[in-house]
């Protein structure tokens, strides 16, 4: 695969993700992605090896997107609070289509190989969970969150978004800003001292 996506390879990412959020990992195949591109198979195994190399270059796009995201966000002079609070709105004030890859990850990520899955759990670590994990245990030495189980938190969080990341919620659009708004105060006061 191309090192930066330009030209027929962004083009495949980009089909190929709202093909795998409408029908799923094993609900789509090659040919079935060659064809919405309007390009033979052999141009599509030019840039991807195989189903599961395409669906993987999917989810780290995503994944890189939001590590630079998180990076911004825990650079600013700003509470632990407040940068939890920026993370909630960046995520959720996302085009139901990206918010809909954090599903599609965690739904379909168990469809893959286990050397596939065990690289994808290593760098969703590395570049999403990990830095969240990093602000609220920040937010804890400093005295603004009482003491909690990190992990637990990670996912009590990731949890209370879960649902917005279907698209019944807001057609395409982003999710309107009192959702956003209130989420993270419902997340937020279940932590804060």
């Amino acid at each position: 695969m191309a090192n930066t996506a330009t030209g027929l390879d962004e083009q495949i990412l980009e089909t190929a993700k709202d093909l795998f959020i409408n029908k799923g990992y094993h609900g789509l195949s090659m040919r079935e992605i060659s064809d919405a591109l309007d390009v033979s198979k052999a141009a599509l195994y030019y840039y991807f090896k195989d189903k599961e190399e395409l669906f993987l270059a999917i989810l780290k796009v995503y994944l890189d997107d939001m590590s630079e995201a998180l990076d911004r966000i825990q650079s600013e002079a700003a509470p632990r609070r407040e940068q939890i609070r920026h993370f909630i709105e960046y995520v959720l004030a996302q085009p139901s289509k990206q918010r809909a890859t954090i599903r599609l990850a965690s739904q379909e990520i168990v469809h893959l190989t286990p050397k596939a899955r065990k690289a994808f759990a290593a760098l969703y670590r590395e570049k999403f969970v990990g830095k969240v994990q990093s602000i609220l245990q920040q937010g804890m030495d400093g005295g603004e969150f009482r003491e909690i189980e990190i992990e637990v938190a990670v996912w009590a969080l990731l949890g209370i978004m879960f649902p917005y990341f279907y698209p019944t919620h807001s057609g395409d659009a982003p999710l309107p800003n009192e959702v956003i708004q209130e989420v993270a105060t419902i997340f937020l006061n279940g932590i804060c001292k």
